[in-house]
């Protein structure tokens, strides 16, 4: 009896793996409920618009009077759009924030109102290219002027690094799923090869959410560049998303249903 509930903890604890690395993999792929509530990281833009006022003001001061009082009292409305079904990337102006997944990311109106990119095996995590693509082109200007270096710039190093951290992660799926499909059968030899697969999969889940993490907490210094004379935030905010908190707990399911297949494969007498 207590074999099988050895065994069965196991298997319990490497499905809810795969179910979560399963849920993982679908964030962002649409705009519908589930979905859009599960992503990799977050970038709110919403308070971008003052920080570029703010820009302009500072780029302007010793310019122009004319262009100063324009910057001035002119609202930057056509920053952003307010159309969720405008095209990303095509200069169609800023969502008020975007989500990031494995496969595209999507950029949001509002809390549910939003469009996604094309989807693309291992879609690479570059925020600047992003938000800058859906900029008109002098606001873009702009926005190169101010953003200057750092991680969030450094696109290569952002999308290459997320491509491979997707490869570990699809490959700790399938391990988590051989895990759990082989545990089914009960024999020792069938417990072990579980144990080897939990043990390899967490190490690929391990190594894939750490880049994530690394990759976001860099990206987010963004949120420290000031603008102007005046401390003046630029208004661009990168956050961790549930995605990333579904494949740490992943990781932690998987890497302990190791455990109870181990005990298993040694004491099971089928």
């Amino acid at each position: 009896m207590r074999g099988e509930l050895c065994i069965g903890f196991a298997s319990f604890l490497s499905f809810a793996a795969m179910v979560l690395l399963i849920f993982t993999h679908i964030g962002q792929i649409n705009t519908s409920t589930v979905p859009r509530g599960i992503y990799m990281a977050r970038m709110n833009v919403s308070q971008y618009g003052c920080g570029l006022l703010f820009s302009l003001i500072f780029f302007l001061s010793n310019i122009d009077r004319d262009a100063l009082h324009q910057a001035l009292f002119d609202p930057i409305d056509d920053l952003y759009t307010s159309n969720p079904s405008a095209p990303l990337l095509e200069a169609q102006g800023l969502r008020q924030f975007y989500d990031f997944g494995l496969y595209s990311h999507c950029g949001y109106v509002n809390d549910s109102a939003g469009i996604c990119s094309n989807e693309t095996v291992g879609y690479p995590y570059k925020p600047y290219d992003y938000v800058v693509g859906d900029m008109a082109a002098n606001y873009s200007i702009i926005t190169s002027s101010v953003i200057t270096g750092g991680s969030f710039r450094d696109s290569n190093y952002l999308g290459q690094s997320t491509k491979a951290a997707y490869w570990l992660i699809l490959l700790g799926t399938i391990l988590a799923a051989i895990s759990f499909f082989s545990g089914v059968a009960k024999h020792s030899l069938t417990f072990f090869l579980s144990a080897v697969f939990s043990a390899i999969g967490s190490l690929f889940v391990l190594v894939g959410a750490t880049i994530w993490t690394v990759i976001i907490k860099k990206s987010s210094g963004v949120s420290t560049i000031i603008i102007g004379t005046d401390p003046t935030p630029i208004g661009i905010y990168v956050s961790l998303g549930p995605g990333l908190f579904l494949t740490w707990a992943a990781f932690v399911c998987l890497f302990v249903s190791m455990i109870p297949y181990l005990i298993s494969c040694c004491t099971y007498r089928g």
